[in-house]
């Protein structure tokens, strides 16, 4: 595909995000940048965190992840939906009723100061990595098939994204990427849609036949029972739950955008909905990467030592220019998505959990203002600079790695939470930290000789339970003697 027609696909996408947020961002305030003034309605927030919650990892790596274990991660997608009910139930009600901004918030309220600095410190790093391993995907791809024919250096690429990502985000905040949102989970899924119709048509055969053929080939095996396999189905089942508690109900990244809705009860729609229209979105991922490996094996195309390059390798080099122009749309969709709504959401927790600006300038809209947007810029400055590491020493898949690095990080904020949740005890709060920081080294552990302990039982994305829990066992051996 002509490099320059994907030039002129990613100039003119970009114009269309500039002009959401020359739209949604007049007379922002810092209210509109935090919570969306509350008023966000529901149906569009729920539509959009479809896009958020699929990103770049989806839409590149799941595909590529089909030819090693075949249709298994829809397990892990029938564990999201246990995982939202959660959040609709405990946490959203939760949240609204002491009618937060930042939901570590919560942690001072309940253990303590040194909790909450805590527990918005592992968010920060949790999503800083996050939003990183998953901008690196995306932009690493664009880099193989764009920006090298122009002799355009990778970092140059890196600053690129991010510096047009920070200038849409920085005024409206969480009030346009609600809407940049929608845009974006369109044209991702357009883009999975039509790329499976053209290769459908590419191979003579009709859809009907095509779903027969995926049936029947070992791609679709859903179901692992070997205990000891990490991919065991009620390993993956509980590691799905428990990710979306995690990564979704304690994260202030997704739940910004359900506090800008305005009220519980709409919130608790926005989650609903989401649940239940991932389902058929992340089938509909498996199914596209069932077709390519198909297509590929009908037609002798060998697959690319990085599984992530399956996708941009088919749809670029074997469908012709239309399917390039969809492909393309859609990844630079899925790249502006893993990284706007993250930006955002740490320049609010940095403000509000770790600076206390809102607090320091309570009288002073002008100057909480000026404060946000350098934290704005050093958050993005930090991204852009963790990516690059990234590229320096990623080996592996990157949802493979995104999942098993939320384990460590994710787990603490799991045990803070739960334990505040389910039990009455307080806490010597200046003790947290310790707890939080044993518990991931313990369960790296844990996880690295699991084999040797556990008589060949491997442990996979469940690590995050385990972490979990050792963070609540930890707190229980530092709760004070009276409630």
């Amino acid at each position: 595909m002509n490099p320059q027609i994907i030039l002129l696909v990613f100039l003119v996408y970009t114009a269309a995000i500039f002009s959401i947020s020359w739209f949604t961002s007049r007379n922002a305030d810092n209210q509109s940048f935090f919570i969306g003034n509350k008023k966000s309605p529901w149906f569009v927030v729920a539509y959009g965190m479809i896009g958020a919650s699929l990103s770049g990892v989806t839409f590149i790596s799941v595909p590529g992840w089909v030819g090693t274990t075949h249709f298994s991660y829809f397990v892990i997608v029938l564990g999201y939906l246990a995982g939202y009910a959660v959040i609709s139930l405990v946490l959203l009600p939760l949240y609204y009723k002491l009618k937060l901004i930042s939901i570590y918030t919560y942690l001072n309220t309940r253990f303590g100061k040194y909790a909450y600095k805590t527990g918005a410190s592992f968010f920060l790093l949790s999503r800083v990595v996050g939003a990183s391993f998953r901008m690196f995907l995306v932009i690493s791809v664009l880099q193989f098939f764009v920006f090298d024919h122009y002799n355009i250096p990778f970092w140059l690429t890196v600053i690129l994204f991010m510096a047009l990502i920070h200038l849409y985000t920085l005024k409206g905040g969480i009030k346009t990427i609600v809407w940049t949102d929608t845009l974006q989970t369109t044209f991702m899924l357009l883009a999975v849609i039509l790329s499976i119709s053209l290769i459908i048509e590419k191979m003579d055969i009709n859809f009907g036949l095509m779903i027969k053929e995926v049936w029947d080939s070992d791609l679709s095996n859903i179901i692992v029972t070997d205990i000891d396999s990490k991919q065991n189905f009620i390993k993956l089942f509980l590691s799905g739950m428990f990710i979306t508690i995690v990564m979704t109900g304690l994260d202030q990244d997704m739940m910004q955008k359900n506090l800008s809705c305005r009220n519980l009860k709409d919130a608790q729609k926005n989650m609903t909905s989401l649940s239940l229209i991932l389902i058929p979105v992340n089938l509909i991922f498996l199914f596209l990467g069932a077709v390519l490996y198909i297509y590929s094996q009908q037609f002798n195309i060998p697959i690319p030592a990085t599984t992530d390059h399956l996708f941009p390798t088919i749809a670029f080099e074997y469908l012709g220019l239309t399917a390039g122009i969809v492909f393309i749309i859609g990844l630079i969709s899925a790249a502006y998505s893993s990284a706007d709504s993250a930006l955002t959401a740490l320049t609010t927790s940095v403000s509000l959990d770790i600076l206390e600006l809102d607090k320091k300038h309570s009288n002073n809209e002008n100057l909480l203002k000026k404060w946000r947007k350098r934290v704005h810029l050093v958050m993005a400055v930090i991204i852009i600079f963790v990516i690059i590491l990234f590229e320096l020493i990623n080996d592996r898949a990157i949802i493979d790695q995104l999942f098993t690095f939320a384990g460590y990080t994710y787990g603490p904020l799991l045990g803070l939470y739960a334990f505040g949740l389910f039990t009455n005890f307080k806490v010597y709060d200046k003790l947290v930290p310790f707890i939080a920081i044993l518990s991931p080294i313990m369960s790296f552990f844990i996880s690295h000789y699991s084999e040797y302990i556990f008589n060949g039982y491997q442990i996979g994305f469940e690590l995050l339970i385990i972490n979990g829990a050792l963070t609540f066992i930890g707190l229980m051996l530092i709760r004070k003697t009276k409630n």
